[in-house]
């Protein structure tokens, strides 16, 4: 018989799991970004929509998520609401009446520039300098590309 003991010892240490250093960094993270992006009254996930249009404005919702690893079902009511919030438009494609275009509105476009101070904030919160987070990034990238290839996602 395994004592309770000898069960503990086997059972795996939360603090010894990647996952849980993950997710724990990731929950941290997001409360900082929602302090951040309070004053611009709009939610992480909404700032990562906004992030992809600023890079390339009307875009396919299939295309923004892509880019953002979301499926049309999580990404169209997050988008209807950015459109009543007036940050984009939504509207059907003229060559596939099955394909939704998103499009910056002004409001949207111009929260571009109260953005742009962002990453300065998270470096500062970090406690750390470009380079490393840069290298950390990186790191998540390409463990990010191996599970993907491993877990066919």
């Amino acid at each position: 018989m395994v004592s309770k003991t000898d069960k503990r010892k086997a059972a795996p240490l939360l603090d010894a799991q990647l996952c849980f250093a993950l997710y724990s960094t990731s929950l941290s993270m997001s409360k900082l970004y929602r302090k951040l992006l309070r004053d611009m009254g709009i939610t992480y996930s909404q700032y990562l929509v906004l992030m992809v249009l600023w890079e390339q404005d009307e875009l396919t919702v299939s295309e923004i998520g892509e880019r953002l690893v979301l499926d049309s079902a999580t990404l169209t009511p997050l988008l209807k609401r950015m459109e009543a919030q007036g940050l984009v438009t939504r509207e059907r494609a003229a060559s596939d009446e099955r394909q939704v275009v998103i499009s910056l509105t002004a409001e949207g476009d111009a929260l571009r520039e109260k953005a742009v101070e962002l990453p300065r904030e998270v470096l500062r919160a970090t406690e750390s300098t470009a380079a490393e987070l840069a290298a950390i990034k990186e790191e998540l990238m390409q463990l990010r590309a191996r599970l993907h290839k491993n877990t066919g996602d």
